[in-house]
């Protein structure tokens, strides 16, 4: 699902990361990458802030969207 959809308080692991390979580069650098685990601490109408290794970074809904994940604790087989 994409990161948009995940509750305030929530963690998940980041899945896959869609857009350009600019825009894949720049979410890199901010601790985005496959695996890593990501918080949802608020969000509005315009953007999101996401807790993300060490930092809380606030994102647009538009990037958020490109951003898939799965929440914790859910175990599909």
């Amino acid at each position: 699902m994409p990161l948009t959809m995940l509750s305030s308080g929530k963690t998940a692991a980041i899945r896959r990361i869609g857009g350009k390979d600019e825009s894949k580069r720049f979410l890199e650098n901010l601790g985005f990458t496959v695996g890593e685990e990501v918080r949802i601490v608020s969000s509005n109408n315009g953007s999101i802030i996401v807790q993300v290794k060490d930092s809380r970074v606030a994102v647009s809904r538009g990037i958020a969207n490109k951003i898939v994940v799965e929440e914790m604790g859910i175990c599909r087989h």
